[in-house]
């Protein structure tokens, strides 16, 4: 059975600092989410309606007037990615048409951040049409949390505010004290987050070198850059799916001499079979933030989710307060 960790919020949200103007939606990608970010702000979910027909129409409606309103819509693009990106774009527009004020797209984890550069013949840079699509709904900014390629705030014209969940994640790990502790990436287009995270805790950083050869959502863990004999190993990445480069890297990490080896995600995406995966290989124990929606599968003992709906809220309490979001993170710096 997985434990889920609330984490400590940057700055606690008072009722008092938060407008009646503030609407929260809940879209049907994220509602549990969304609830725990209205308990920070303190505030109540504004009443809303999904609905998809037995065609497969998928219909939207808001049950309260947000005319003038400030209104943030919550919805991931995860599984269902096309209909939970699709059902985004509905929210949008229903609120731009209710006359709301300003429209946020809330996207705790946009699936198809994946697709932002056209590295083969004849393909769509994927990352760029959502962006577009958002735009043309009528989102006025985007709140979103460790894209995978952070230059995707680039394809919007208007504001993006992208939160970093490792100060969260950090903040867990030191509560364990784990001993002789050094930061893995799983390769080296992740390395400049994972110094990060290393310069949070403290500790030194090592580089895992991988190849991908196709599609097939599988890479080939191929050495690892660094020393890691007798150490405990926290692998950082933004991100798993079939669990498979993480398995991976911990079983070489292991040969090379690691002691125990921990993950940890901003986004546990977690396809069919992966937490199974997961709970049969080297890792000792894998945090990933709240993000997603559970899936189909239940958690094993080896997993656990660390809350990010705080740090959420505090965001949203900045946007509508027209005050900093950057200095939630002041002991980063960007990446």
């Amino acid at each position: 059975m997985s434990e889920e960790i609330n984490s400590r919020a940057p700055v606690p949200v008072s009722a008092a600092s938060v407008s009646s103007e503030l609407a929260i939606l809940a879209g049907s990608g994220n509602p549990r989410f969304a609830a725990r970010i209205a308990e920070s702000l303190q505030v109540a979910l504004t009443p809303c309606q999904a609905q998809v027909f037995s065609e497969g129409n998928v219909f939207v409606r808001v049950l309260e007037n947000v005319r003038g309103r400030d209104c943030f819509v919550i919805q991931g693009v995860h599984r269902p990615v096309n209909d939970n990106f699709v059902e985004l774009l509905f929210w949008i527009d229903a609120l731009k048409r209710a006359s709301a004020a300003q429209v946020t797209a809330v996207i705790p984890y946009f699936g198809y951040a994946k697709g932002d550069k056209k590295d083969e013949p004849r393909v769509s840079i994927r990352a760029r049409v959502c962006a577009d699509a958002i735009e043309k709904a009528g989102a006025d900014r985007v709140l979103t949390m460790d894209l995978h390629s952070p230059q995707i705030q680039g394809f919007f014209s208007v504001p993006v505010d992208h939160l970093y969940a490792r100060k969260v994640i950090c903040d867990h790990v030191q509560k364990l004290q784990i001993p002789d502790l050094v930061v893995c990436s799983p390769d080296v287009g992740f390395a400049k987050s994972a110094s990060a995270y290393a310069n949070l805790l403290g500790v030194p950083v090592v580089i895992g070198n991988k190849q991908r050869k196709d599609h097939s959502e599988t890479a080939e863990v191929l050495e690892v850059i660094g020393d890691v004999r007798g150490r405990n190993v926290l692998m950082v990445d933004d991100f798993t799916i079939t669990g498979g480069s993480l398995v991976s890297m911990a079983s070489v990490l292991k040969s090379c001499g690691a002691r125990d080896v921990y993950a940890a995600v901003s986004h546990g995406v977690l396809s069919k079979g992966a937490v199974q995966k997961i709970e049969n290989s080297e890792i000792h124990r894998l945090f990933m933030t709240d993000t997603i929606e559970p899936g189909v599968e239940p958690f094993g003992d080896r997993i656990s989710t660390i809350s990010v709906a705080p740090l959420f809220a505090s965001a949203i309490q900045s946007i509508h307060c027209r005050t900093s979001v950057s200095m939630l993170f002041p002991d980063e710096r960007a990446v």
